[in-house]
C-alpha cells in the first residue's frame, strides 16, 4: 500500500486507540493496590471488593449467571486497586471468542509540530507461518468485556525474572484492559496464546475445536498493572496518555493445574526497558509489530506482523516519544509485542497504541522508567509464586 506523505502533525490529527480504550492501574512505580497493601495481598481478613463486584459466594454466583453485565458508572471499579476478574467458567468458548470486535477508531489532537520524525511510509502486513506455537507461541489473543460488547486485543507471554522459566506474565496495552479517565475496568479479561493455531479462516474459527483455537487454554488474569497516567487521561482517542498506553497481567489457567504460562507455551520474550529511539544510526535497526488485527480488510483469525525501523512520534509537550512504524495493520492490533533483537535475543521494546484512520501506521509507547516500576510491581507481588 502507497504511504500518503503528510506532516507529523497531520498525522497524529489522525491517530487512534486500536480497540476501545481499557488501562490497568497503579502509580508511576507503585504497586497496584499498594495504597491499601493489607486489601491488595487479603493479610486483613476476608478480600475487599469494589463496589459493583461480588462480596460473598452468593453474589459471585449472580455475578457469574449475568450480574457482570451492569456496567453502571456509579459503581464501574476504575481505581488501581479495585481490580477483580473473577473466572466465569467456559464463558469463552470458541463461538464467543468469534463474535469479539475491535472498537470504532476515533480521531484526536494534533501534536505539537516539529516535534517528531517524518512519517514513516506504510509497510504491508504479513502472515505468520502456522502453527502459530511452532513459530511465535508467546503472541496471543486477549479477550474481555466492555460496555459494548466482548472485545479483542494482542498480547505476550513476557520473562518474569522473579520466577525465572515460569513466568505469569502477559503483556498488552493499558486501553486493553481500563477505560481511562471517563470509566473503569474491563470485565472477564483472559489471554489465548497461540489463538487460532492452525489459521483457519474466521469464518470456520466459532466450529473449530478448542484444542485448535485455544492449546494452550484460556487464562485468567487475577491481577494487572498500568500507569497512572493512562488511568488519570487515556480515553477513546490518542493523547498524552498514549506514551504511557501499556499494562501487565497476572495470568492463571481457567482449568487449573500446576505448570505455569510459560512453562505450559514453552516460551517467553525478555523485556527490554529504555530501548534507543529514533532514526538514524543510534535508533533500533528494525522492530516486528505482531498481533490478531480484527477491522477490516482483516478478520481476527490470523497473526500478522509489520517490521520497519521505527522513528520518533511525540503526542504532547513533555510526554516521551513513542515509536513509530509503517504498518497496514488495524484494531485488535492493540496490545501486541513490539519484538527486537537485543544481544542476540528478541526482546519487546513497546506494544501497539494508536494507528492511523487509514491504516498506514501504528505508534507504541517507550518503555522507560514509569514502564519498568509498573512491571516491577507486578513482578514483585507474585514473586515465588
Amino acid at each position: 500500500m502507497p504511504s500518503i506523505r503528510r506532516t507529523a502533525a497531520a498525522a497524529v490529527a489522525v491517530a487512534a486507540l486500536l480497540v476501545t480504550a481499557t488501562a490497568c492501574g497503579p502509580e508511576d512505580t507503585k504497586a497496584a493496590g499498594q495504597d491499601s497493601a493489607a486489601e491488595a495481598d487479603g493479610s486483613s481478613g476476608s478480600p475487599k471488593l469494589p463496589n459493583g463486584l461480588p462480596k460473598s459466594l452468593d453474589a459471585l454466583k449472580k455475578w457469574e449467571q449475568g450480574d457482570w453485565k451492569n456496567w453502571d458508572k456509579d459503581t464501574w471499579a476504575r481505581k488501581a486497586s479495585e481490580f477483580a476478574n473473577p473466572v466465569i467458567k467456559d464463558l469463552w468458548k470458541p463461538s464467543r471468542m468469534a463474535k469479539a470486535e475491535d472498537a470504532p477508531v476515533v480521531t484526536t489532537q494534533s501534536t505539537e509540530p516539529g516535534s517528531s520524525d517524518p512519517e514513516p511510509r506504510a509497510v504491508t502486513a504479513q502472515q505468520i507461518e502456522r502453527p502459530y506455537h511452532q513459530h511465535m507461541a508467546p503472541i496471543g489473543k486477549i479477550f474481555f468485556d466492555s460496555p459494548d460488547g466482548p472485545m479483542v486485543c494482542s498480547g505476550t507471554v513476557v520473562s518474569d525474572p522473579a520466577n525465572p522459566g515460569k513466568s505469569n506474565l502477559v503483556w498488552t496495552a493499558g486501553h486493553c484492559v481500563h477505560s481511562g479517565k471517563s470509566g473503569g475496568w474491563m470485565r472477564n479479561i483472559v489471554f489465548v496464546p497461540s489463538y487460532n493455531d492452525s489459521g483457519l479462516p474466521a469464518d470456520q474459527v466459532a466450529a473449530s475445536s478448542q484444542q485448535n483455537v485455544s492449546p494452550y487454554g484460556t487464562w485468567w488474569a487475577d491481577w494487572s498493572q498500568t500507569s497512572t497516567q493512562w488511568i488519570d487521561g487515556g480515553g477513546h482517542s490518542g493523547n498524552a496518555a498514549s506514551a504511557y498506553d501499556f499494562a501487565v497481567l497476572h495470568v492463571k489457567p481457567e482449568n487449573g493445574g500446576g505448570k505455569s504460562l510459560e512453562e505450559t507455551v514453552g516460551a517467553s520474550v525478555p523485556v527490554w526497558f529504555g530501548a534507543p529511539q529514533g532514526s538514524g544510526v543510534t535508533g533500533l535497526d528494525g522492530v516486528k509489530a505482531i498481533g490478531y488485527p480484527q477491522a477490516p480488510p482483516y478478520d481476527g483469525a490470523k497473526m500478522m506482523n509489520c517490521l520497519d525501523r521505527p522513528v520518533r512520534l511525540t503526542m504532547a509537550p513533555a510526554t516521551p516519544a513513542m515509536h513509530w512504524i509503517g504498518c497496514t495493520m488495524t484494531g485488535g492490533t492493540s496490545g501486541g509485542g513490539w519484538l527486537a533483537d537485543h544481544n542476540g535475543e528478541l526482546s519487546l521494546v513497546s506494544n501497539s497504541s494508536i494507528g492511523s484512520l487509514d491504516h498506514t501506521w501504528l505508534a507504541g509507547p517507550h518503555l522507560g522508567p514509569e514502564a519498568k516500576g509498573v512491571f516491577d510491581a507486578i513482578s514483585k507481588k507474585f514473586a515465588g509464586q
